[in-house]
C-alpha cells in the first residue's frame, strides 16, 4: 500500500514530461494516489492530456490562474466531481524572457507585476479553493528555487516572485494551520523544464550546482517527486510552514568550487 492510498489530489502546473511537476504526479500516482490536471490553453491541453490520462487522472480541466473567473470554474468542477481533496501541488511560475535576461534593474512595472500574479499569487488563489474543500490532514505543496534567497544570474524578478511564495507558504501555514491543513514548499536544484529555458546560460547554471553540490551531482524529477510525497502524506503530519531542499546539497555550501 503507497503512502498516498485513498487520498485525491491536484498537480497544478504541468507543462511536458520533463516538468517538475510531472515528477511530482508520477510519485504520486505510484504511491496510490487518485489525480487530477489542469492546462493552459489548447496547445498545453495536447500536451497534458495525454501525460494525465497515462495515470488515470479524473480530472483533466482548463484553469487560467491570472483570471478569477477560470480560477473558480476548476475548482467549481473539482468540486462537484470529488467533494473533498487531500492535497495540490502548485508547480507554475512564469516571467517574460525579456525580463529575465535584461537585468532586474530593468524590470519593468508590468513585468515585475505579471511575475508575482503567476508565479506567487497564484498559490495564495487556489489555496483559497482548495482549503474550504480539505479536512484536517489536508497538504498543499509549491516549488521554490534558491534564486528566492540568493542572486542568481538570469533568474533576476523570477527570484523576487520565488521570495514572495516562498513567504506566502508561510503565513498560508499560519493561516491555515488551525484548520490541520499542511501548507510547505520544495526548493529544488536546476532541472531542465521549459520554464527553465527562460533563464540565460542554464546549462552553465547547472554545471555549477553540480559542482557545487555535496554529492556532487544535480538532482532528477524523481527526487523531487519523492521528496514532495513525503510531504504530502501522513509522514510529514507534524511538518508545515517549511521549506524543504532538494537539491543535493548545494545551498549548504559556498557555492562553485571551481573559478572560470
Amino acid at each position: 500500500m503507497g503512502i498516498l492510498e485513498g487520498k485525491k489530489g491536484l498537480i497544478l502546473g504541468v507543462a511536458n514530461n520533463k516538468s517538475i511537476a510531472w515528477g511530482v504526479a508520477q510519485a504520486a500516482k505510484r504511491e496510490g494516489a487518485t489525480l487530477g490536471f489542469n492546462y493552459l490553453g489548447e496547445m498545453m491541453e495536447k500536451r497534458v492530456r495525454p501525460l494525465a490520462e497515462s495515470l488515470d487522472a479524473d480530472i483533466i480541466a482548463p484553469m487560467n490562474v491570472s483570471e478569477e473567473a477560470s480560477i473558480d470554474a476548476f475548482f467549481a468542477q473539482v468540486k462537484e466531481q470529488w467533494g473533498e481533496i487531500d492535497f495540490i501541488v502548485h508547480s507554475i511560475a512564469f516571467a517574460n524572457k525579456d525580463a529575465l535576461q535584461n537585468g532586474f534593474s530593468n524590470t519593468s512595472r508590468e513585468d515585475f507585476h505579471l511575475a508575482l500574479d503567476i508565479s506567487a499569487y497564484s498559490f495564495v488563489a487556489c489555496a483559497q479553493r482548495a482549503a474550504p474543500m480539505m479536512k484536517a490532514g489536508g497538504s498543499m505543496v509549491t516549488m521554490s528555487y534558491l534564486g528566492a534567497e540568493r542572486a542568481v544570474p538570469g533568474y533576476g524578478v523570477m527570484g523576487v516572485a520565488k521570495a514572495a511564495l516562498e513567504a506566502s507558504t508561510r503565513y498560508l501555514a499560519q493561516d491555515l494551520g488551525q484548520d490541520g491543513i499542511r501548507v510547505n514548499s520544495v526548493s529544488a536544484g536546476p532541472i531542465r523544464t521549459l520554464a527553465a529555458s527562460a533563464v540565460g546560460d542554464f546549462r552553465k547554471l547547472m554545471e555549477k550546482s553540480a559542482r557545487g553540490s555535496m554529492l556532487g551531482r544535480n538532482v532528477s524529477q524523481e527526487e523531487v517527486g519523492n521528496t514532495t510525497v513525503y510531504l504530502l502524506s501522513d509522514l510529514a503530519s507534524g511538518v508545515t510552514g517549511e521549506l524543504h531542499y532538494v537539491d543535493a546539497g548545494f545551498h549548504i555550501g559556498a557555492g562553485d568550487p571551481e573559478v572560470d
